[in-house]
């Protein structure tokens, strides 16, 4: 299991990496994310990241149900891909843009806190 973690920790931290990348280009270089690798790599890394998240929960049975930091953490992501969405495709002004991304990378933070801690926190 540990190479399974050690996967999913590299792919979270190349979706972050990539993630603030696109996001720093939508706020000065919006055009440059036409590029196909920038819209197709993160997609792969996702996917994979996703893949190793559900092997995780299955093989250590921290289940939602059964153990609330897993259950926030779904949350949390579910949260952070809709801000990603208002920071990539829906925002169109900067300054919504960069309220977005800075909720994102926050909310980010919040998931590997609670990965890491296993403690439930709300701001």
């Amino acid at each position: 299991m540990s190479i399974i973690k050690s996967i999913h920790v590299l792919c979270a931290l190349l979706s972050i990496s990539g993630f603030i990348y696109r996001g720093i280009l939508k706020l000065t270089r919006p055009e440059k994310l036409t590029q196909k690798w920038l819209k197709i790599t993160p997609h792969i890394i996702d996917t994979v990241l996703l893949a190793s998240a559900i092997y995780l929960v299955l093989a250590s049975h921290y289940y939602p149900t059964l153990f609330n930091w897993v259950t926030v953490k779904i949350i949390a992501l579910v949260l952070y891909i809709i801000l990603g969405l208002f920071t990539l495709r829906f925002c169109k002004s900067q300054a919504g843009v960069l309220i977005s991304f800075i909720l994102a990378l926050t909310t980010f933070s919040y998931i590997v806190f609670v990965a890491r801690t296993k403690l439930i926190w709300f701001l």
